[in-house]
């Protein structure tokens, strides 16, 4: 029985597990949330050490065939596009390498004409000489279609479900494939039938209320620790960001029931890992690494090109599918549309230098094909 499955009978997402996450979720005074915090920190250490791991994300295009109110990339934003090149690609690569990235996330809208099976492919197979850890979060595909990548190099898969609320993600998601919540949600399975080793999850918080939110991310959690097994598991707990389209978050989800939710996952699943971007500012960011984080982005950039300006000479806009020319001024130079403003903006170099001042050791590389079993 698939995710999908279970996820329509609320009966069977009552394990012992969940029922102590909501617990954990239930309003906490200042002093709980201390002795929880004391919890969360004691059980990263046994499991992960002093040790924090660094990733960048890679974006590769911002070309996207679906409307989804809330994102830079939907497809109705008139914003400014471009798909990289395989060799554009590798010139971003190559700068995240000598910043001393080894551990490289490809992102990219979901396009088909643009985002193909092959291209990734060939994007993983150029990258995978000299970045030993790469991971995809591209659109959902079927098992056959993420073998390619895998066989090239790729070893993790990263999908949010975005919403679990089915009501929301069907107001949210207008057209095009992501409208199938379903498929959508089953995903990481399909990705486990493919080979990847690491799965992340996740759900943008802000489009739904908090606590529920939380509760079936950590159901998703549970299922794939059961059936998925063979793989590491990631879970991210993003907010919503300025991005074009304007879109305002519809719920709360502050500071403090982050932090809450973060405590949560970590007590409830010591083993998995949980990820904090760029999304955050530097100082929340600083105050979290010891409650439970293990993986860090740094200095991103959320647009195709970002970091060396790869790309711009084919930067356009689209109207109805089709994409025009943009035309820049005499000495102006063109950039993608971001997906989303990030807040903490500190370089990669700034980000691992206070890493260390809080007695955590940056971890650059922790994964080499040389490990694989033969």
């Amino acid at each position: 029985m698939s995710f999908s499955e279970t996820f329509r009978d609320p009966a069977l997402l009552n394990s012992r597990v969940l029922r102590r996450f909501a617990s954990l979720l239930q309003t906490k005074d200042n002093a709980e949330l201390e002795s929880m915090a004391g919890e969360a920190e004691k059980l990263t250490r046994q499991n992960f050490g002093r040790t924090m791991r660094l990733f960048a994300p890679l974006y590769l295009s911002n070309e996207c065939v679906n409307i989804c109110k809330y994102c830079g990339f939907s497809r109705d934003n008139p914003i400014l596009r471009v798909t990289l090149t395989v060799d554009q690609v590798e010139t971003e690569a190559r700068h995240l390498w000598e910043q001393g990235f080894r551990n490289v996330l490809l992102v990219a809208g979901e396009h088909p004409k643009f985002v193909s099976t092959d291209y990734l492919a060939q994007c993983v197979e150029r990258l995978a000489k000299f970045i030993p850890a790469l991971s995809l979060e591209v659109g959902p595909m079927e098992t056959v279609d993420y073998v390619p990548s895998v066989r090239a190099g790729a070893e993790g898969l990263v999908v949010y479900q975005e919403t679990y609320d089915r009501v929301a993600y069907a107001e949210l998601h207008t057209a095009g494939p992501k409208k199938d919540f379903d498929w959508r949600l089953d995903c990481p399975e399909r990705a486990y039938a493919a080979g990847f080793r690491r799965l992340g999850l996740g759900a943008l918080f802000g489009l739904a209320p908090w606590e529920q939110e939380a509760l079936n991310l950590a159901a998703h959690v549970d299922y794939l620790l059961r059936h998925c097994w063979k793989s590491s598991i990631t879970v991210s707990l993003p907010r919503l960001r300025p991005a074009a389209g304007q879109f305002e978050p519809r719920f709360e989800f502050n500071d403090r029931a982050l932090v809450q939710v973060i405590l949560a996952m970590r007590h409830c699943f010591p083993q998995v890992g949980i990820v904090l971007s760029t999304r955050e500012s530097a100082a929340l960011r600083d105050r979290l690494v010891r409650l439970g984080v293990t993986m860090m982005s740094a200095g991103s950039h959320t647009e195709p090109g970002g970091y060396t300006g790869a790309g711009e000479e084919s930067i356009h806009t689209t109207q109805r599918g089709k994409a025009l020319p943009v035309i820049a001024s005499e000495g102006e130079h063109l950039s993608a549309t971001e997906q989303f403003a990030i807040a903490d903006e500190r370089s990669p170099a700034e980000v691992s230098a206070r890493l260390r001042e809080l007695g955590l050791e940056p971890v650059w590389k922790d994964w080499d094909a040389a490990l694989a079993p033969v």
